[in-house]
Formats: structure tokens, C-alpha cells, sequence
């Protein structure tokens, strides 16, 4: 037991929190990257009905996504992260925005189409956790439940990147999440979570571990349901 205690203690000392978390969910990132909504769409396979049902969802989500990242802000122990964060949020909803103008436009999704479509038990299940998430846990553990939703986009988009097909339908897809801006926005997060991750006591830094794992399967579960577009089960 005092080995497994020494053992920890080391392994902090060498890792900081976003080097630890992200070695402790590899596997499922990796499953996350093979997951044939990701290849497919880097191949330019993918169905366009699967892209359109993901883009739904995903319009759906930021805005709760934005909501949370503002609590997370009102939460922040400094006026940098408030910055951070608020900035964040506004982003979120203009992203949002941006999708109508954007992808909707172009693959035929109209406003009322969007407005009429309701949240799928995956986009439900992951906005509930990070609104609940956002309002309950200390400021450490918010910011740790969101960091799944920059930091697996960015991985996934620099991943498929040099993949990606000529002529590619989503191509502007791959472009954003591997882009420089967006990627710079993530690194500046990194830093944010392991500065804070240093001030945190052991509970405090297991809690950040199991929101980020939990917001990692969720994102996962997020693209599956759009491969498959899974909706709410009849019970008529």
C-alpha cells in the first residue's frame, strides 16, 4: 500500500494533470479516432444523412456548451480564466451560429428542420452532464468535464487531416478542427487545467479525472449515435 502511495506521488511529480489524463484515456481516444463516423468522414464516405443528423446535434449541444463554459467562467479563481472562459462561451454560440450559415446551408438543413428535431439520447445524456457538472463541482472540475469536447476535436482533426480524401465534402469539417486557431485555443486550455491541476488536492484531481473520462466516453457515444442516427425509442 505505502509502494502504491510512493508510486502516485512520483507519477505526479513527473506529469502534469493533461499528460496523465490523457495517457490514463488513450485507449478509448483511440476508439474514439477509429470509430467509422471519424474514417469515413475523412474518406468523404460518409453519409450525408449521418453528417446532417451530426450537425443537428452538434448545433444543439454548443449552445449548452456555451452555457456551461460561462458557469465555468463565473467560477474561474482569476480574471485571465473568467476572460477565458466568457470568451469561450460567446465562441460556442457563435459557432452555433455559424453552423445555420454554414453546413446547414450546404447540405440542405433548413431552420425548421433544426428547430423541430429534438436532442438524441446521446446529445441529451452529454448536455445534461455538462450543465449539472457546471452548476454542482468546484471550478477545477468543471473545467475538467469540458476539456474533453476541445482537446478529442482538435486530436481527431489533426489526426485525419493527412487522410483526408481529394475533393473531400467535409473538408471544411477537417480544416476547422485542425486548424491553427483552433488548436491554439485548445493548447491555452492545456495550460489553463494544468496550472489549476497544480493548486488541486488528491480528491479534488480524482473528481477531474472521472468528469474528463466522463465527458471522453461521451463524445464518443456523440459520434456513434450520429453514425448511426440513433433517436429516443417508441413507446408507443
Amino acid at each position: 500500500m505505502q509502494c502504491r502511495f510512493h508510486l502516485c506521488k512520483w507519477r505526479l511529480k513527473i506529469m502534469s494533470f493533461s499528460q496523465d489524463v490523457w495517457q490514463r484515456n488513450l485507449a478509448l481516444y483511440q476508439k474514439t479516432l477509429a470509430l467509422p463516423f471519424n474514417q469515413e468522414l475523412a474518406a468523404g464516405t460518409l453519409d450525408q444523412a449521418a453528417f446532417c443528423h451530426y450537425v443537428i446535434q452538434d448545433a444543439h449541444y454548443l449552445v449548452a456548451y456555451g452555457r456551461a463554459l460561462a458557469v465555468c467562467g463565473a467560477k474561474a479563481f482569476d480574471a485571465d480564466d473568467i476572460i477565458q472562459f466568457t470568451q469561450g462561451a460567446k465562441e460556442a454560440i457563435v459557432v452555433e451560429r455559424s453552423l445555420h450559415d454554414g453546413f446547414m446551408q450546404d447540405f440542405g438543413i433548413s431552420k425548421t428542420d433544426f428547430e423541430q428535431t429534438p436532442l438524441t439520447l446521446a446529445c441529451h445524456h452529454y448536455t445534461s452532464f455538462l450543465t449539472a457538472t457546471a452548476w454542482s463541482e468546484s471550478y477545477p472540475v468543471v473545467l475538467a468535464s469540458l476539456l474533453p469536447c476541445f482537446w478529442i476535436y482538435a486530436e481527431v482533426g489533426k489526426d485525419i487531416v493527412s487522410a483526408s480524401a481529394p475533393n473531400n465534402p467535409y473538408q471544411a469539417w477537417v480544416d476547422t478542427y485542425s486548424g491553427e486557431e483552433f488548436n491554439e485555443a485548445v493548447k491555452n486550455v492545456l495550460t489553463t487545467i494544468d496550472r489549476i491541476a497544480e493548486r488541486c488536492d488528491a480528491d479534488t484531481l480524482e473528481k477531474m479525472h472521472k468528469a474528463y473520462t466522463k465527458g471522453a466516453e461521451l463524445e464518443y457515444l456523440f459520434w456513434d449515435g450520429a453514425y448511426h442516427q440513433r433517436q429516443w425509442l417508441s413507446l408507443d
